[in-house]
């Protein structure tokens, strides 16, 4: 090993060790939990090693309810919110004047603490006893009924959890295909347009393969985030998500480590696991579609 490389490993050396001690290890640790029955946090015992700690799980109704919900999140919000900040981003590359102050209120809600913005929400559509809400008197003037979207039915709860969802997640994604767009050699638009193609087409044709990077890059970040939501549902819905029916993968994690339910280290384990195996699939899923449709040149 030559001067140049010993230098490169030891500027890597605490890079290595920080990933070492707080990602390596703790997902070691985590895999073994996950195999000991009966964990008792207290006394540090168990009493076999085996399965059952992830059969337990897979049956448990509360991690079906969070399953379910995390998956409805998933496919809702990671595809509408790609679309949506791609057409918004389109509409800001063409604008000449006021550019900047658009992409500036577009970019407020990602500078904002997602907790105080669920609250927020929580109040827009919360029916109390003295007002419908916020959104319930817009939904009353068009001619509709008053829903309960805290405390009402399932779909209404994920309505909200989606849209709140979907507008936390646009500044990221409209800042990252903004970008992409300017990228895009302009005089890729010059010779289509000499040849009279249409708008549609050069977007079809040009622009979408130009910054298809970006959107499988975004699509992939989006499941992974979506699949690890769990601060914003509590912002809006408080921390008791099981009794509303509105728990995710990682909240159920986190009430089988410190909730009402909490000091059962194995189960808790076990979930993250699966967690884990879900978006690893995924984000290998989708890597191998990028890698047969992207435009790398």
């Amino acid at each position: 090993m030559n001067t140049r490389s010993l230098k490169g490993w030891l500027y890597l050396i605490p890079a290595i060790a920080f990933l070492g001690v707080f990602v390596v290890y703790p997902l070691f640790d985590v895999f073994v939990y996950s195999f000991e029955e009966g964990y008792n946090s207290a006394s540090q015992t168990y009493f076999g090693v085996g399965t059952y700690n992830y059969s337990y799980v897979l049956r448990d109704p509360y991690f079906i309810q969070a399953l379910k919900n995390t998956f409805v999140l998933v496919i809702v919000t990671v595809p509408l919110s790609t679309l949506l900040a791609l057409a918004i981003s389109v509409a800001l590359s063409s604008i000449k004047k006021l550019r900047e102050l658009y992409q500036t209120v577009y970019f407020l809600p990602y500078v904002t603490n997602t907790l105080a913005v669920g609250l927020v929400f929580m109040i827009l559509f919360q029916k109390t006893p003295y007002s419908d809400g916020f959104v319930n008197q817009i939904i009353m003037a068009l001619g509709g009924n008053s829903v309960d979207f805290i405390d009402g039915p399932h779909w209404a709860k994920m309505t909200v959890m989606c849209i709140y969802t979907i507008w936390v997640v646009l500044p990221f994604k409209i800042l990252i295909l903004t970008s992409a767009l300017a990228s895009v050699n302009p005089d890729y638009y010059k010779a289509a347009r000499v040849d009279g193609t249409s708008s549609w087409r050069i977007f079809h044709r040009i622009t979408l393969p130009m910054i298809s990077p970006m959107v499988f890059y975004l699509v992939i970040t989006g499941f992974i985030g979506a699949f690890k939501a769990y601060g914003d549902v509590v912002g809006i819905f408080g921390t008791n998500l099981n009794a509303a029916g509105m728990n995710t993968i990682v909240g159920y994690v986190y009430d089988m480590l410190y909730g009402n339910s909490g000091g059962y280290p194995s189960y808790a384990s076990a979930a993250a696991l699966i967690l884990f195996v879900i978006v690893l699939t995924i984000t290998c899923i989708n890597l191998l579609v990028q890698r047969r449709s992207v435009q790398t040149s």
